[in-house]
């Protein structure tokens, strides 16, 4: 049985699989005598701040601005985002940490890579992979790889030298191309580039002394120059073919980079397993997007679906919450509320007020006979305040 399964076969809620990432993190822990944080994102899900972004940084610091351990892990999965919020969030846990290893089992894409790149130690499962580090750039209305739009321009560029003339369409592309455009997004690229060099020979090669084959004493030299060749590998989209590429251990030990393969240790390999099932599980169950947690402290993002607020519930709503539903397809509001204590006076004073009580099946069934799914609202309600909702 795979591990998801088991988890589903044990009817975990969600606030169950919360109480599961905390005690497979504290596990963790002890196996590698470390301290982990777990910073996931809902790669499938389509919301806006599921890349990295500074508010990433703003949690991360709050997260790990008291921890004690002089060792920090960090488990991510990220389709990438922000280079600069990827360069604050490692300055501060340089600064913070003396080493520091990065866990792959899930995707960590673009400047999730650039990321896992400053690391002492890169430890990746079979399923872990990173991905090349060219920039995503804002061109008009799109996002797109500012490799291939630079290797655009060059070859339009080339074929009007050889020539001497664009095709009209092509010219009417140009003439739209301004020069402060080509040089940001020339900065972007060098932007990446330029914080691998610097972080892999003062990192993850500063206790690289001597070559593997002939054992020659390592300068720094030669581990700025590996450096540069690894970033021009991870950059390079004639070998990769696109931006969302996944490299795995072996295409990553093929470009020069040492990777610590989980599988190896099967103990360690079942908790990190088990770690990215459970995020797996609160993505899919819940209205969650990230989660940043360590053995003591989690927090979750949360996004509600279109007509389906995310409830928020203060420590003064413990036994009930009311929340308002709106029928994707009529938009007509519903009202409910949703028990959480034995309480009959409830169900008296809301009903009095209009209220329906929060469907036991999860279903709610418009007058239009839409059906509206509540399964990740009841997850939502029962992971903030840690009880069930009665019937």
């Amino acid at each position: 049985m795979g591990l998801m399964n088991e988890y589903i076969t044990r009817g975990m809620t969600a606030n169950d699989l919360e109480q599961e990432l905390l005690r497979l993190i504290g596990f963790y822990n002890i196996q590698r005598k470390t301290f982990l944080v777990v910073y996931a994102a809902a790669i499938a899900k389509s919301i806006p701040s599921v890349s990295l972004n500074m508010d990433d940084y703003y949690i991360i610091h709050d997260l790990l601005k008291g921890a004690k351990s002089k060792n920090l892990d960090f488990y991510i999965e990220t389709p990438g985002g922000s280079g600069e919020t990827a360069e604050e969030i490692v300055d501060f846990i340089r600064n913070k940490f003396e080493t520091v290893a990065f866990v792959i089992s899930g995707e960590a894409k673009s400047a999730g890579t650039i990321m896992t790149l400053s690391a002492d130690e890169i430890w990746m499962t079979e399923s872990g992979s990173l991905g090349p580090i060219d920039a995503q750039v804002r061109i008009g209305r799109s996002t797109i790889s500012g490799y291939d739009y630079m290797d655009w321009v060059k070859a339009r560029r080339k074929d009007a030298q050889k020539k001497g003339r664009l095709n009209p369409f092509d010219a009417t592309m140009i003439a739209q191309i301004s020069p402060g455009e080509l040089k940001g997004v020339d900065n972007a690229l060098n932007f990446a580039s330029d914080l691998v060099v610097e972080w892999l020979p003062k990192y993850k090669f500063k206790n690289w002394a001597k070559t593997q084959t002939r054992g020659v004493a390592v300068t720094d030299a030669m581990k700025k120059k590996r450096a540069k060749e690894i970033v021009k590998a991870l950059i390079d989209h004639s070998k990769w073919r696109s931006h969302g590429r996944s490299l795995k251990i072996d295409d990553l030990e093929t470009i020069g980079l040492q990777i610590n393969k989980i599988d190896s240790d099967p103990k360690l390999a079942d908790t990190v397993y088990r770690i990215q099932a459970v995020v797996k599980l609160l993505f899919s169950t819940t209205n969650f997007y990230k989660v940043y947690a360590t053995e003591s402290d989690k927090i979750f993002a949360s996004a509600a679906q279109a007509g389906i607020p995310s409830p928020m519930i203060s420590p003064q709503q413990v036994e009930v919450v009311q929340l308002e539903i709106k029928c994707q397809q009529c938009g007509k509001p519903h009202k409910l509320y949703a028990k959480l204590v034995s309480n009959p006076k409830i169900d008296e004073d809301f009903k009095n007020k209009g209220f329906e009580k929060f469907p036991e099946n999860n279903k709610l069934i418009c007058e239009c006979k839409y059906e509206i799914d509540l399964t990740g609202v009841r997850n939502d309600i029962e992971a903030q305040t840690g009880k069930k909702i009665l019937a």
